[in-house]
């Protein structure tokens, strides 16, 4: 599988992607944000960070780089994309994924593993988990908090689109505890919770490997 992880001015979790995807046998490019061009690709990664300080809303200002517009043509093609925390923003802002980002509800921020449920096996990122599966993952975020109106959260759940949820806590306060949401072809998910930091037993956890496996095995 090819998969080329984009970095930002901010991002700080380009390296921790490429790595996870590499130990499960993706060939792996990195890709500045400033370019116009991507080479063939089976998936693009946009990591977590703090891309451009998290200035304006979070995202907001990453979403108008150069490359985000080949990255809307490759996912609207059937490019599988994967957001992960501030690349989730980076995706709402972007239109390829529904719904906002909004101050976690404490107003402070997060930073720990939390409980999470997953809420489909139906997609080539969530396909190596069970259906109702309890896991854990590390959070690190401030504006996490997830938010779309009552029309849409009934459009993901009847569309089977929610990835993830946090299980007993809702530690951000997102609407129906959606901690992953998938795009409408599928191909696209954002996700607040970091796989790539649950990838390696030295790690402390082994359960966002899954994730990439899954990849691997999907588009390998």
């Amino acid at each position: 599988m090819r998969a080329g992880v984009i970095t930002f001015p901010g991002s700080n979790c380009d390296r921790d992607a490429a790595v996870a995807l590499a130990a499960c046998g993706a060939a792996v490019t990195s890709i500045w944000h400033a370019e116009t061009e991507l080479p063939a690709l089976d998936l693009i990664v946009l990591p977590g960070g703090f891309t451009y300080g998290d200035y304006l809303r979070c995202g907001a200002i990453a979403a108008r780089a150069p490359v985000m517009a080949e990255v809307v043509r490759r996912a609207e093609a059937g490019v599988a994309v994967l957001g992960i925390c501030n690349g989730f923003q980076i995706l709402a802002e972007v239109g390829l994924l529904p719904g906002a980002m909004i101050n976690n509800a404490g107003l402070k921020f997060l930073c720990r593993s939390v409980d999470l449920e997953v809420a489909t096996d139906a997609s080539v990122f969530t396909a190596g988990y069970a259906r109702g599966q309890a896991i854990s993952l590390p959070i690190a975020h401030h504006d996490g908090n997830y938010v779309c109106g009552d029309d849409e959260r009934r459009r993901l759940e009847d569309q089977d689109r929610i990835a993830f949820r946090y299980a007993d806590n809702n530690p951000n306060g997102s609407t129906g505890r959606i901690a992953g949401v998938l795009g409408a072809g599928r191909n696209v998910l954002g996700m607040m919770p970091h796989p790539e930091r649950a990838a390696d037993p030295r790690l402390g956890g082994t359960e966002g490997k899954v994730l990439f496996q899954s990849l691997i095995e999907a588009l390998g």
